[in-house]
């Protein structure tokens, strides 16, 4: 018996301002899998996610969804009306059945008024279909999902439009959890949970009786939740099965195989090409003009892509002071305290200080206090007078962006020539196409490289950096915790990945969870 799939992509070719991503890509997703898609930032794993969903059409090629598939997109960006509570906006997953709900009252508000028998069958018909569809029990659902996302501990009256970058994720990702869909499309759905939350979505996720496809480049959770890979490389989609580990291997395997071809191929052509251009007039100028043909009708091999990869430092201040940062008693928080323990501690000259603990806790207000940008609600903090702050913004928000990445830096540092500014980018292993392509249409992980190639700049000795690795491919990773390691000064940095934390570079580890 043939295995009924739920997607089939057929002959998928999609090319991106100058560059090919994909071309005539084939693969499947059947009934049973649990599908991670890998690959280098900017190889269009995001945009693979639009051509799945419908967002974008595709050159070429078809995408098929099995009928009356019922898919859902986790969608970072959906907009969130001021006014409506975290119950309301899960309330809208089931949509459907709250209308039915108001159907039952309203024939019951009619049949008190004329005692009419039919209203009272019609009710009992709608209330079945209530109570089939489990109705009476959606309020203990929603709480479920939601407290394992963590957003209960915000309340359930409190008012979506006022949620940070993390919180909104979560209820945008809570909703799409309780729709149940038969197929889930995740892109980064790791990006603002902390450790415990992404135990929770793994175990939901190996639960779920549908099939999903998951972009990630937190591969500790991909390796948790797949039973097959689609990787993107050499402008083609590959797919594996079994586990990451097992499809990485394969894949190391592939490209070496990959490489010598290509490596073997090019000096053929060259050969080939220099013996055209000896021999075009002569008495050899016919079999020149056949190896002209044979050139022609060669099947060349897709350069390996641009992977380019980042190697930078973090510019140095010299400063003479051994302690950059003391805190008395601060206490943390907008309209009241977030954190119920005072901070009391220190970040010496060249110490690497880690904050975690779960989303919405307080770190990103933690670091803004510290910034200036947020008053304290009692207690104060110190800084050196020669410390000199750096900050990386989690959010990836842009005052315009239609801009290039060059303009961007070049409105930042109206000073710098362009030719430093375009060796900033390069450092970061953007391309010069990337460099002069509008912010918007580069991969999250490609506007990361942007806000780290804009630190180029600024010159400091305490870095504050929320969120580095968002969007990040794991080459790009090994560089930014080589250059924090590197650093002479003090680095205060948040992080919900584990795995980057690993080595002992960290110094100290404020947990916001054991304050609390």
């Amino acid at each position: 018996m043939k295995k009924l799939s739920l997607l089939t992509v057929k002959d998928l070719s999609q090319s991106f301002i100058d560059k090919t991503l994909y071309e005539d890509a084939n693969f499947v997703l059947n009934k049973e899998d649990h599908m991670g898609v890998t690959g280098q930032n900017g190889v269009g794993k995001s945009t693979l996610i639009k051509i799945l969903t419908g967002d974008i059409i595709p050159d070429e090629g078809q995408v098929k969804w099995q009928n009356k598939v019922s898919v859902g997109y986790l969608d970072q960006y959906a907009k969130l009306a001021p006014g409506v509570t975290i119950r309301g906006f899960l309330r809208t997953a089931f949509d459907e059945l709250y209308t039915k709900e108001k159907e039952l009252n309203d024939l019951y508000t009619k049949y008190a008024e004329n005692g009419d028998d039919a209203l009272l069958e019609k009710a009992g018909k709608v209330q079945t279909y209530l109570e089939e569809n489990n109705f009476y029990d959606l309020d203990t659902e929603i709480e479920r999902v939601a407290s394992g996302l963590g957003l209960a501990d915000l309340g359930f009256d409190h008012d979506v439009s006022k949620l940070s970058g993390g919180q909104r994720s979560k209820i945008i990702l809570a909703k799409l959890l309780l729709q149940n869909p038969d197929v889930l499309v995740l892109d980064e759905p790791t990006n603002y949970l902390d450790v415990s939350h992404i135990d929770w979505l793994v175990d939901y996720l190996n639960n779920f009786e549908g099939a999903f496809i998951v972009v990630s480049h937190d591969y500790d959770f991909l390796g948790r939740i797949t039973n097959c890979i689609i990787d993107i490389d050499f402008g083609t989609i590959t797919r594996y099965t079994g586990t990451l580990k097992q499809a990485l291997r394969q894949k190391a395997a592939n490209r070496e195989t990959y490489l010598k071809a290509y490596a073997n191929q090019q000096r053929k052509i060259a050969k080939t090409e220099a013996y055209i251009r000896k021999n075009k007039a002569g008495t050899r100028a016919k079999s020149a003009k056949s190896r002209e043909k044979q050139l022609a009708r060669m099947e060349v091999l897709t350069p390996p892509k641009n992977n380019r990869r980042a190697k930078f430092d973090f510019p140095y201040v010299a400063t003479a002071s051994n302690l950059l940062l003391q805190t008395q008693d601060l206490v943390i928080g907008y309209d009241e305290a977030l954190v119920k323990t005072a901070f009391n501690f220190s970040v010496g000259g060249s110490e690497k200080v880690a904050i975690t603990g779960f989303n919405g806790i307080g770190k990103t207000t933690l670091l803004k206090t510290l910034l200036g940008q947020l008053k304290p609600i009692y207690g104060n903090y110190e800084l050196s007078v020669t410390a000199k702050l750096a900050y990386f913004k989690q959010d990836l928000t842009w005052p315009n962006n239609n801009m290039t990445p060059l303009q961007y830096l070049q409105e930042e540092f109206e000073r710098k020539k362009p030719k430093e500014l375009r060796q900033a980018l390069a450092k970061m292993g953007l391309t010069a196409q990337q460099a002069m392509s509008p912010l918007k249409e580069l991969s999250g992980g490609e506007q990361e490289k942007v806000k780290l190639a804009k630190m180029q700049f600024e010159p400091a000795n305490l870095l504050f950096l929320d969120e580095p690795t968002n969007h990040l491919d794991n080459d790009t990773k090994d560089a930014l915790r080589k250059a924090i390691v590197n650093f002479p000064g003090g680095v205060i940095i948040v992080s919900h990945e584990r795995d980057f934390f690993r080595g002992d570079w960290v110094d100290k580890t404020i947990d916001l969870e054991k304050l609390n």
